[in-house]
């Protein structure tokens, strides 16, 4: 394995503190503040430790309460809330400084056979046709602030390739749709947990900026005061998070300095494997430039 997965598994690795309570690190990805889908990721690895047998997760919602310190680590304790025939329940709440700064809800459940239909995915090119985001940022290096560039530029344990690129310096006006293909660098472990927290990371990553672009405000504004509120995802069915996976995000509307997005993961061969649904604070500070 390549040395950004190791890391990545690593933040995955919690340690077990005492019953029910764990402890994670974090990675700086240039925002100063905790990563929202490394918390969120991390939360629902302490939920399934907690639960027996060969249930997993199919419903995670959460919400981010105050912004995470990078310099201290996350402690997060959990509550088995219910155990019954098919369904397990689980809450978690993160804590910073003796206070909590995230907390979670999820439900684990049987496999079991049922009724299926399911979105058509759209039609959108290749992952081989597409760069890789990380080649285009450093190819725009020389106009990253000195502090943020090797943040910005370090190798990646996940490759994004969106379908339309954008720049998260400039602002440009563009409908409010997105869809970027992405997959782990390297192969994962089999076991169904590490796919899905791989998958609640990236989850996170570039949502909620598709709600900036009706408006051409880039995401890197100085005038700019973005977070995630809440977040949900959804798991329908098995997939591999070192396979390609193409999420499909549109955002329906923006008002009272919040937007709101939603996305649906596809594997490559159309199969609809989960849906995300955010909604996050958009606030201009001052006029933007």
């Amino acid at each position: 394995m390549t040395a950004p997965i190791d890391e990545l598994l690593a933040l995955l690795a919690l340690e077990p503190l005492e019953v029910n309570i764990y402890r994670g690190r974090n990675r700086d990805l240039g925002t100063g503040r905790v990563f929202g889908g490394q918390v969120f990721a991390q939360a629902l690895v302490a939920a399934r430790r907690t639960v027996e047998g060969e249930r997993e997760a199919h419903s995670v919602h959460a919400y981010f309460i105050l912004p995470g310190d990078l310099a201290a680590p996350i402690v997060y304790f959990v509550d088995r809330l219910r155990d019954g025939n098919s369904f397990s329940t689980r809450r978690v709440t993160a804590i910073q400084h003796g206070q909590a700064i995230f907390n979670l809800s999820a439900s684990f459940h049987l496999d079991e056979p049922g009724m299926e239909h399911q979105l058509e995915m759209p039609e959108v090119a290749p992952p081989e046709s597409l760069a890789p985001e990380l080649q285009l940022i450093r190819e725009m290096a020389d106009r990253i602030p000195e502090s943020l560039r090797p943040v910005l530029t370090q190798d990646r344990p996940i490759d994004f390739r969106p379908v339309l690129p954008s720049d998260p310096f400039r602002g440009e006006v563009r409908p409010a749709t997105r869809q970027v293909w992405f997959r782990a660098i390297a192969p994962l472990p089999d076991d169904t947990l590490t796919h899905q927290a791989v998958l609640a990371y990236a989850s996170d990553y570039g949502m909620l900026p598709t709600a900036l672009q009706p408006h051409g405000v880039p995401f890197r504004s100085r005038s700019l005061q973005i977070a995630s509120l809440d977040h949900a995802l959804w798991m329908h069915r098995r997939f591999r998070a070192d396979e390609w996976l193409l999420y499909s995000v549109d955002s329906p509307a923006a008002a009272g300095a919040r937007g709101f997005v939603r996305g649906s993961i596809f594997t490559r061969d159309g199969s609809l494997v989960a849906s995300v649904a955010q909604e996050g604070l958009m606030r201009l500070r001052t006029p933007r430039p």
